[in-house]
Order: structure tokens, then sequence, then C-alpha cells
């Protein structure tokens, strides 16, 4: 068997904004496998200052991994525990080769028989023109589940915005998530999220930075309004410490990124005991590719979960690949008379 990788930069369409800056690319790895003539693909989908294994020699354990392929998916996934988005792009690759199709590793009626998975519709930071012209258009679009990044522009004018959309539809109409990732801090965190609490939302993610345990403790304990968990699990690799922050914090949800816990193996850990605790949860992309993308809905469905996901950003770059992942009227679909590009893993490889 024979492994390589390659390097890819993803260019957004329009530069992206969340709490922590603006994002006009992203940096992503493909693993690819080749036995007998059949190919295998992985996406190692790093975040550039989110990801725990955003590291100088990120690529040198890239080329240790294929150089160590022989080791096989179990054994490099432990060797690279602190490598989550590697050992996902491996987990990726190992299926992808082992599978009928490159590109289907989890065959179930989503991949045979266009089944959807619901997802939430994602409004990008900007300023107030930008959000709602997003807002219109994932309304028009037939999403009813809607995630609303904030804490990057005046947290009043964060506060217009959501009263002017509830002053047209209701909690029934429309399900709003608000992301802060971390953008309070914990002095003005519970005063923030009583005022939030006035325009019905679902939930609100990581409203103070990670790291923070009794503060978050006591916000869990506190909040008028779920909280979720999400940068607060990355970089948490034992399952007894995991199983201590849940115990800790007991929030009411947490997000899984499997590019940034550890793929499908970290990510169903979180879940185990996430259900031991009574604790909802679901999944999210993370900026990869279609690719990357396509990984995580297959494995997203068949969890059978009813809660809307956190998938479908493929339309943010200008040079994704053309693939079968379409959303319509706030699902997402695996099109059928749609494809992959022809020929798309060997030209990685070039």
């Amino acid at each position: 068997m024979k492994a390589s990788y390659k390097k890819y930069i993803l260019d957004f369409k329009r530069p992206s904004g969340t709490s922590r800056g603006i994002m006009t690319k992203k940096e992503t790895w493909f693993l690819i496998l080749e036995k007998a003539g059949r190919y295998g693909i992985g996406e190692c989908g790093l975040l550039k200052g989110l990801s725990i294994d955003d590291r100088p020699e990120y690529e040198s354990k890239l080329q240790w991994a294929c150089d160590n392929i022989a080791l096989g998916k179990e054994a490099l996934w432990s060797a690279l525990m602190h490598y989550p988005s590697i050992q996902f792009g491996i987990e990726q690759a190992f299926i992808s080769l082992a599978s009928n199709s490159p590109y289907v590793l989890f065959p179930s009626s989503f991949t045979d028989n266009e089944a959807p998975i619901p997802i939430n519709g994602l409004i990008w930071m900007g300023d107030e023109k930008f959000m709602l012209e997003q807002l219109h258009q994932k309304l028009q679009a037939g999403f009813r589940c809607i995630k609303m990044k904030i804490g990057a522009i005046d947290f009043g004018t964060e506060v217009s915005l959501l009263s002017s959309i509830r002053q047209h539809y209701s909690a029934d109409d429309i399900e709003l998530r608000v992301d802060a990732n971390g953008a309070f801090s914990p002095y003005e965190a519970m005063e923030k999220l009583h005022i939030l609490a006035k325009y019905g939302l679902h939930s609100i993610e990581q409203p103070i930075k990670p790291g923070n345990l009794p503060d978050m403790k006591e916000l869990c304990n506190k909040t008028p309004i779920p909280i979720v968990l999400d940068e607060e699990l990355i970089g948490i690799f034992d399952a007894t410490k995991k199983e201590q922050l849940l115990q800790t914090t007991k929030p009411h949800y947490i997000i899984l990124k499997p590019s940034l816990v550890g793929g499908f193996h970290g990510s169903e850990e979180w879940i185990g005991l996430a259900e031991k605790y009574n604790i909802g949860w679901w999944i999210t992309s993370t900026l990869e590719s279609n690719i990357g993308l396509n990984a995580i809905a297959q494995w997203t469905y068949s969890l059978k979960t009813k809660l809307p996901q956190g998938l479908g950003t493929g339309s943010l770059f200008t040079n994704n690949f053309e693939s079968p992942l379409t959303v319509q009227n706030g699902n997402l679909y695996y099109k059928n008379d749609n494809d992959w590009e022809p020929d798309l893993i060997k030209n990685l490889c070039i």
C-alpha cells in the first residue's frame, strides 16, 4: 500500500468573520492511499488558530503517517492522539480504500435513496446589512433552523437583529441558535444571557472562552438559555478527563467536530459520555472541503439523530470539488444524479 499527502488551499467566496477574526482562505490536507489500483482518500481538516494540532511539525507528522501506513488504522490513530485532524483523515482514508467507492464510506439511505439530513443555516458575522442579507437568503432557501454567529460586532446591534427576526418569526416558525465562540467575558456573560433569553433562543454555543471551568459550571447551572460546549472539548484526549468535564460543567448540549476531536472514534467517545449524563449533542463540520464534509455527513446519518446538524458549509468556497452533496429546503442530500469530479483523487496525487 502506498500513502501520500497533499496540501490544498480553499478560497472563501467572501471573507467570513468569527470572533477570532476574518478568514479569506482555509488550509486543508488530503491523505491518499493506493493499493492494487484502488484509492482511498481522507481529509485532514486543520483549522488555523483553533485546531489543537496547529503546530509547526504538522506536515512532518503527516509524512510519518505515510511512512508508517502499514501499521494500520487503529495503531496510527492511537499514535497520533495529539493530532485529531490527522486521526480523522486516517480513519476516512482507510474506510474509503476498503469501500466499493472511495466516496461512499457509510452506505445508507442517505447515499442510496437521497434521504435527507436536516441542517441549520449558518449566518456569518459581519455588519448588520450583510447578516440580514444572509438571513433572508437562508429563509428563502427553506431553512427553519438558523445559527447566527455573534461576538464580532456591537452586542446591541446583534440584539437588534435577533429582535427583528422575532418580530417576524416566532420560535415555532424558526429555531434560533447562536454561537458566541467564547466572545463574552465571565463577568458579563450572565447579564448577556438574560438579554438574549428574551428572543426565544434554542441554545448558545460557548459563551465564554474554554478553560474557565468554575465560571462555565456556574453559567450552565444558572443560565436562562441552554448552553452548548464546543471549543471546550478541544484538546481533551483522555476518556476520564472527558467525563470529568461533563460531570463538572453539566452542559445542555455538546457539539462534535470530528476534525477537532479525533474523528469518528473520538466523537463517539464523547457521544457515549454525553448520553450517559443525558446531555444532548449534534455534529458540525469545520470548513472542510466536500471530501471531508461527505465523510462527516454519511457518518452523521448513521447515528440516527433527529436534531438539525451543523453541516453544509461547502458552498462557502470558490474552489471546492464537485460532488453529489446538495442543500435544498434546509436539508443536506447526496444526489445520485450528480457525481464527483472525474479523476479527482488521481489529480490530487499529481
